[in-house]
């Protein structure tokens, strides 16, 4: 049984025919031949695969395509952000496997930061948290990289909210 989907990816309405079961991730990289997210772990622990729906941060691994039909979808091939001049300048990647999805969630975390969310890091609920280096290791947690360039990732998110 397949189901025809309209998407909408980084500002084009695609078309693709797609079992129910087969995930966000899958359609990208597969259907669409849009293969800067990454697959890392395909049990949403890595972030390799991060997207942004609607501007929120999505695991795309663990979203079925189906989910996503009416909904704006950006992936890394969609973004052009200064975030991703910052990442450069401070050495926010080695290998580059896991930025697409580094960056990705670290615009969808800007994004939840200036609606006022808080984190586990946040000491009060109340107010809008300083985006201190804290808050942001916080945010980011569900990023990994193997390469161990978060001191570059944090220091360029830093400079981009600034």
């Amino acid at each position: 049984m397949t189901h025809d989907l309209s998407l909408r990816v980084n500002g084009t309405t695609r078309p693709v025919t797609v079992e129910p079961r087969v995930s966000l991730l899958d359609v990208l990289r597969d259907h669409l031949g849009l293969t800067g997210t990454k697959k890392g772990c395909d049990q949403g622990a890595c972030g390799a695969c991060t997207v942004l729906a609607d501007g929120e941060r999505v695991l795309s691994c663990l979203a079925l395509a189906v989910q996503y039909e009416h909904r704006e979808i950006t992936t890394i091939e969609g973004v052009a952000d200064p975030l991703q001049q910052a990442f450069v300048k401070h050495d926010g990647f080695q290998c580059g496997y896991c930025t697409p999805g580094q960056i990705c969630s670290a615009l969808g975390m800007l994004a939840e930061h200036r609606s006022g969310m808080p984190s586990a890091a946040t000491e009060d609920v109340a107010t809008t948290p300083q985006l201190t280096r804290a808050e942001i290791q916080e945010r980011m947690s569900g990023n990994l990289c193997r390469c161990g360039a978060y001191n570059g990732i944090v220091s360029a998110i830093e400079e981009t909210a600034r």
